[in-house]
This record gives structure tokens, sequence and C-alpha cells, in this order.
């Protein structure tokens, strides 16, 4: 794995991307694994705005999701009935946190 802080933002902003896409897509295609997940080359500064803007634009979409009174969170979603939306976002948070935590881990390593 690269030592980038990016690699594992941009990672988490596909992820988080592709949650979203399964709550609200009902066509929805499964993306490829672990390719689609993880990007392959090291980030500008350019990228790195552009991968944290929108890793937060979508987080706002998710917390939006979850703040709306009208969703309700435990129904099932129409085109995945055995999945609900507060279980796509128990998953979000799960991932976010261990790669949160391996972002703690690098920014200590790199200070040295």
């Amino acid at each position: 794995m690269p030592h980038s802080p990016w690699y594992l933002v941009e990672h988490m902003r596909r992820a988080q991307r592709d949650i979203i896409d399964f709550i609200q897509n009902p066509d929805y295609r499964e993306m490829n694994w672990p390719r689609d997940y993880w990007p392959t080359a090291e980030a500008d500064t350019n990228t790195w705005n552009q991968s944290t803007e929108r890793f937060f634009a979508d987080r706002k979409e998710l917390t939006q999701m979850v703040g709306d009174d009208s969703i309700d969170l435990f129904a099932p979603i129409a085109h995945a009935p055995d999945y609900t939306i507060f279980r796509e976002i128990i998953i979000m948070a799960n991932h976010h946190s261990y790669h949160t935590g391996q972002l703690l881990y690098l920014k200590r390593a790199l200070e040295g």
C-alpha cells in the first residue's frame, strides 16, 4: 500500500459512494473488488482536494438521509429487500472507523 493519506481517503470515498449508490439506485451494479475500490496512482494537491471535497459531500448526503424523518432507516430497501439503510450506514461507519485508525497510524509513522 502506498504511504499516502490520500490513498486511504480515496478508498473511503469510493466505498462511501458505492453505499450511496446501492441505497439509491434500483439499477445498482456491484463494483469490482479490489480494482474499483482502491486508487492505482498517487495524488497531487488538486486530486487530494477533489477527493476530500467529494468525500465530505457524500458524507453530508448520508447524514441528511439519516436525519430525514420521512425515511424509514429500518425498512427494506425497495430494490434490495434483504438490506436496510440502517445496515448500510452501520457498515459505512465501521469501515470509516477502521480506516480512520489507519490514517492516524500513518500520520504518526510519517511524522517519525
